[in-house]
């Protein structure tokens, strides 16, 4: 059984910084592309960051040079660091890894808050 267990979230000050991290169980790792997403109340969930099984990287203009995603396979764990966080950051972040059209799978979501 597939399970992703994000974990890391919180409430931040603005400017501050937090560390997700995803947590992969019931699957080879290393070869599923591993993305952040994250969904703001009335909001269409949208792609945060991404790295490939190559280990490219591509990130949502709006998070450029604040945030980085990074993945440890050995561990099957993926992380996303955010700094520098701004109030429009707050929304609940997914994990998810995608192989295919067929092999597709989201955590649970964890929030991130970013407020004075």
């Amino acid at each position: 059984q597939v399970q992703l267990v994000e974990s890391g979230g919180g409430l931040v000050q603005p400017g501050g910084s937090l560390r997700l991290s995803c947590a992969a169980s019931g699957i080879i790792f290393s070869i599923y592309d591993m993305g952040w997403y994250r969904q703001a109340p009335g909001r269409q969930r949208e792609l945060v960051a991404i790295t490939t099984s190559g280990l490219r990287t591509t990130y949502a203009d709006s998070v450029k040079g604040r945030f980085t995603i990074s993945r440890d396979n050995a561990q099957s764990v993926g992380y996303l660091q955010m700094n520098s966080l701004k109030p429009e950051d707050t929304a609940v972040y997914y994990c998810n890894l995608l192989l295919g059209a067929k092999f597709n799978y989201w955590g649970q979501g964890t929030q991130v808050t970013v407020s004075s």
